[in-house]
């Protein structure tokens, strides 16, 4: 008996991931679209970086910062749906501790710096559409993208590291997360200790990343369509759209659906600028 009674209460080394607990019937039949989308997006955003580097009039602020969101994407993807596949197709359930603590802080530090990319691009914006004679001086090209890369990892990986460190100190005896990542909240839940702390964390810093980000984005078109209105002249509400037209789209959707509605507005994004289009052209005319 009391050696049932350690065993009940054993550490465990490693989780299950049940994904959709409730629909696992339907598993290989949702694999489909998921594997579709995956494709598309590694598709897309691949594309997007080769364009960017090849075609030399393209390189500017606004298309390197595209590709750091691009590449936020892809790592992203790769976090994540493959694990998801192999649940599905194989019933390949069990992660590492060190595997599930990695996958959240990738979520955690990478979802944060697309939004803090997003502020930067509207930071971009602002500055084209309402000081663009000092355009040149203020985003003083590649120097400006390797400050604002280093901005935006620095201050994401440090705020948000703590979080999966505050997890994986915790002691487990659950092993199943009825999630198909391993999320902060879906994980640290099946302690048995206090997770007060992690809750609290979490709350602080994603609110103060995401919500600082949100309000300088805000403050940034409020600028533009302030500068827009009144300006009367031909063309400029025009010029405003070609600008920051589709960087606004891709902030709407991404805040709809997290890290996978980016991947896929980054296809929006590269199709409505005209020098991607024509980067596409000439890419398939050298194949």
């Amino acid at each position: 008996m009391a050696s049932s009674s350690n065993d009940s209460t054993a550490l465990i080394s490693e989780f299950l991931l049940i994904c959709f607990p409730n629909y696992q019937s339907w598993q290989h039949w949702l694999s489909l679209p998921l594997s579709l989308l995956f494709l598309l997006a590694m598709g897309a955003n691949t594309t997007l970086l080769l364009i960017i580097w090849l075609e030399a009039s393209l390189h500017e602020p606004m298309y390197y910062l595209l590709s750091l969101l691009s590449l936020l994407d892809i790592v992203l993807c790769l976090t994540v749906i493959p694990k998801v596949l192999a649940i599905f197709w194989f019933d390949l359930r069990p992660i590492s501790f060190s595997a599930c603590f990695l996958q959240m802080f990738i979520m955690n530090s990478f979802l944060t710096m697309e939004s803090c990319t997003f502020m930067v691009m509207a930071y971009d914006c602002y500055v084209a559409i309402c000081h663009p004679l000092q355009y040149p001086s203020i985003i003083t090209g590649q120097f400006f993208v390797i400050r604002a890369a280093i901005f935006i990892t620095a201050r994401n990986v440090l705020l948000t590291m703590p979080i999966p460190i505050l997890s994986s100190q915790l002691r487990y005896r659950v092993r199943i997360i009825k999630n198909c990542i391993c999320s902060n909240m879906s994980v640290s839940k099946l302690s048995c200790d206090d997770i007060t702390l992690n809750q609290l964390y979490q709350f602080v810093i994603g609110w103060t990343l995401l919500g600082s980000d949100l309000i300088l984005i805000v403050l940034s078109y409020s600028f533009i369509l302030k500068v827009v209105l009144r300006n009367k002249a031909e063309g400029a509400v025009a010029k405003a759209l070609s600008t920051c037209g589709s960087h606004f789209i891709l902030i709407l959707f991404s805040a709809q659906c997290c890290w996978f509605w980016s991947s896929l507005t980054c296809i929006v994004y590269g199709v409505r600028t005209k020098e991607i289009k024509q980067g596409i052209q000439k890419l398939l005319r050298r194949l």
